[in-house]
């Protein structure tokens, strides 16, 4: 008896592991995952939700068809007699049959079209990162603090996926997914991501944060994020781009502000806010015509 409730204790605890290990990276995308992740943003759980109630609808509008057509497929067999009537056309069922369906869309969209305005709206934002699709890899800028880098694939990644390599991939943690530097971002921020590329389409993707944006030479696309917790989130060029398309990963690392700022003072090209608007007036008076 006690080896028994000692087996159903351990099967407990294992299984309270089980969920607490999915809760812990239920953010993040799993393999064979069937939904959505509802990422960590106000936008993306704000689109899994919508995504959540449509597809119940769905659901309800599937039963309904496949189940009517069940009934009449079985009740209404020529096997049992049954002769099909002559009749091929009702005003009034046609109009019914095409308003419910009117209804439900205008349903639908209203709270997606309110959520898309959400997600474009970039106002109040308190931070600009410029980000640069090349192929195959990103740059980011920090508007206004002359901080700027590269971020591309890292070396271990690379090497793995070389032909004859010797690297079994599997042994390689986050293989494809990692990068040499990351987008450092601050928490709690509302942060503009401004979106270009200096060759051909690229796509910005990280599930997490609930969008994906283009990027398109010689045009500015707009997106905003705001992170409430530290984490750190991957994502990949989701825009076919060229033959190294699949090695151009995105990671993310959001810090606390006060971990954020330090991280950014000791970038190299820093400066603050102070001396670039310094340097940005500066510039404008010595541009400016003398006048007597």
């Amino acid at each position: 008896m006690k080896s028994r409730w000692q087996k159903m204790g351990s099967m407990a605890a294992g299984l309270a592991t089980a969920l607490l290990a999915t809760a812990v990276s239920a953010t993040e995308p799993q393999r064979w995952q069937l939904n959505m992740t509802q990422g960590v943003t106000q936008t993306s759980q704000e689109v899994y939700h919508l995504h959540m109630i449509i597809l119940y609808i769905c659901i309800v509008i599937g039963v309904i068809v496949f189940g009517m057509m069940a009934i009449a497929m079985v009740r209404f067999r020529k096997s049992k007699g049954v002769v099909a009537e002559k009749w091929h056309h009702n005003d009034k069922l046609e109009i019914v049959l095409t308003a419910i369906p009117t209804i439900i869309l205008v349903a639908m969209a209203w709270p997606a079209t309110e959520v898309m305005l959400k997600m474009a709206d970039t106002r109040q934002s308190e931070m600009t990162v410029k980000i640069t699709g090349y192929q195959w890899k990103w740059r980011y800028e920090y508007v206004d603090t002359g901080v700027g880098f590269m971020s591309s694939l890292d070396r271990k990644s690379d090497e793995a996926r070389q032909l004859n390599s010797g690297v079994d991939p599997s042994s390689v943690p986050n293989y494809l997914l990692d990068v040499d530097r990351p987008l450092v971002l601050p928490t709690n921020t509302k942060i503009r991501l401004l979106f270009t590329a200096e060759d051909v389409i690229h796509a910005w993707w990280v599930p997490n944060l609930g969008w994906k944006q283009d990027a398109i030479p010689g045009k500015i696309n707009a997106q905003w994020t705001e992170v409430k917790e530290p984490g750190i989130y991957r994502g990949q060029c989701a825009e076919l781009c060229g033959k190294d398309h699949g090695f151009m990963p995105i990671v993310v690392e959001f810090k606390a502000k006060a971990d954020y700022e330090q991280w950014l003072a000791a970038q190299p090209g820093y400066k603050a806010p102070a001396v670039v608007e310094t340097a940005i007036a500066a510039n404008t008076d010595a541009s400016a015509p003398v006048t007597n």
